[in-house]
């Protein structure tokens, strides 16, 4: 019954597909790099200080959520040809709205922009979009887009498995000379400023050649058969006085915002200035996109010349001592769990840190993971859950700057480092979502330096603000060490019986492969 289904689902999807209009959007594709660009200049006076070529990457650690942002809009800030955006989701809070006003006041400057987002997080706001897009230096491009005049909700359960297949991507590129990829979206819980809950996240910022390569799968996405321009999605008819309106908006909420944890970051500093107050770290060596082809959603899962871990796999698989894993959703199935048998059998010590019951904000995705919690410790694998209540680890950017009002942390930085040389970072987490349904991105960075650094920082989240898993008697303990005080939890810390209740009674739902 359930091949049945699974054999369905492309059929499901063009019939979901079936009222989408012709998708007549233009081609367009990245800028050449211009040395016209003050910031390019800027970039290559820096790699030709280093005894850089074209070939060396020039990568830059950003950790805390406020220089994450901070990087972003500065750079924005020194554009002057293009900012390429392509994001899953994109809020409209206070840091999401802030990173438009600046793009906006790019697009002002005769600064083409283009921003791609999933549409999974849409919902309502085509309208606002449309007025955006209807400047003439910025662009908003949707990558498959939900049907407007259908209930989402119906097209979620209609469409299982199909519309549920979403772009995973984060990147941002400017100038063509330089680009972040990572685990952040566009929104508070990534930088900082969300009242309730702390990411704790990390992003790359690089600059080299293998920034075409960002521009090249970028490119991909965004004349994609299944991206579509916002104009082509709803009957708004953009008018004379939308720009103007837009600027007023954006103008206003600017001069609001002027004595934010934000604003004063940015008076501050540039990413530039980050790199010389050594709040930055720089780091050399060779680095690899790699990408799932925009085709593998609407392609049979079996297609796997359009997915991303078959090329990540021969990495993993070639390690000789050690990978240590950080991934907020992880649940590695069956293929994962022969996959670290096998590394921990040819003696490579395999380290995972991923979100406890109480730190993971999807609940579903714990219960997926937490099944195979014994049969990874007893083949030797050591895992760590995130403490929700260590807000203290995440770095704080500047005295004043309060990058956790938020009482809850959730881990969601995703990368793995192998034998300490090898560093992917990028957009997937190790569970069947990113593996088989989601598109996703990273870079792959070979660099002693970097991959001894991030293993580093590891070692301090384990010992600091995560819990250690081990086996007493065939179950599992949690461990922690607090000042001279070792803790020991018998469940879940901090869980209650209906969390474990909950947890235990989804482990039963076959859903599995969507987590």
């Amino acid at each position: 019954m359930l091949k049945n289904i699974i054999l369905l689902l492309p059929i499901i999807f063009l019939f979901s597909c079936a009222s989408l209009p012709d998708n007549t959007s233009s081609k367009s594709y990245a800028m050449s790099k211009s040395q016209e660009s003050q910031l390019t200049m800027e970039l290559d006076e820096e790699r030709r200080l280093l005894g850089l070529n074209n070939d060396d990457a020039l990568m830059m650690l950003l950790e805390d959520g406020v220089d994450a942002f901070v990087a972003r809009v500065s750079l924005i800030n020194a554009a002057q040809k293009s900012v390429d955006l392509q994001y899953y989701q994109y809020h409209s809070d206070l840091s999401g709205r802030l990173l438009t006003a600046a793009l906006w006041q790019a697009a002002e400057r005769g600064v083409r922009i283009r921003l791609l987002v999933d549409d999974m997080d849409l919902a309502g706001k085509d309208i606002d979009i449309a007025k955006v897009n209807s400047h003439p230096n910025f662009e908003v491009r949707i990558f498959n887009p939900f049907l407007r005049d259908k209930k989402r909700t119906r097209q979620l359960i209609t469409g299982f498995g199909a519309v549920t297949r979403r772009m995973h991507n984060k990147t941002f590129t400017v100038d063509s000379s330089i680009s972040i990829l990572g685990g952040r979206n566009v929104g508070d819980q990534y930088y900082g400023a969300h009242s309730d809950v702390a990411f704790g996240d990390l992003d790359i910022a690089f600059t080299g050649g293998v920034v075409q390569e960002v521009q090249t799968s970028f490119d991909l996405y965004w004349n994609s058969e299944i991206t579509y321009g916002i104009n082509l999605l709803n009957d708004y008819q953009p008018s004379k006085n939308d720009v103007h309106e837009v600027s007023q908006i954006l103008e206003s909420f600017i001069e609001e915002q002027k004595n934010s944890q934000y604003a004063r970051a940015l008076r501050k500093n540039d990413l530039l200035s980050l790199v010389k107050k050594n709040k930055v770290n720089e780091y050399i060596g060779n680095a690899e996109v790699l990408y799932d082809d925009p085709l593998k959603i609407v392609s049979s899962r079996d297609k796997t010349e359009y997915h991303l871990t078959p090329k990540l796999r021969p990495y993993v698989e070639n390690a000789k001592d050690e990978i240590v894993i950080v991934s907020p959703y992880f649940v590695p199935g069956d293929e994962g769990v022969a996959l670290f048998c096998d590394l921990v059998k040819k003696g490579v010590k395999v380290r995972v840190l991923t979100n406890s019951m109480k730190s993971n904000d999807v609940t579903i995705v714990h219960s997926g993971y937490s099944k195979y919690r014994q049969e990874l410790l007893s083949l030797g694998v050591e895992l760590y859950e995130v403490d929700s209540a260590r807000i203290g680890i995440l770095k704080k950017y500047t005295d004043e700057a309060d990058s956790s009002t938020a009482s809850k942390l959730t881990l969601h930085a995703k990368y793995f480092v192998i034998d300490r040389k090898i560093t992917f970072i990028g957009s997937m987490n190790l569970d069947p979502r990113s593996r088989s349904e989601n598109t996703e991105i990273g870079v792959i960075a070979e660099s002693k330096k970097l991959g001894a650094f991030i293993v580093e920082d590891f070692d301090s989240i384990v010992k600091d603000g995560a819990f250690t898993l081990s086996l007493k008697e065939g179950e599992i303990i949690w461990t922690q060490k607090v000042g001279d005080e070792i803790k020991t939890y018998d469940n879940d810390p901090y869980s209650s019986w209906w969390d474990r209740f909950k947890n235990g009674l989804l482990q039963w739902l076959p859903v599995e492969s969507q987590l």
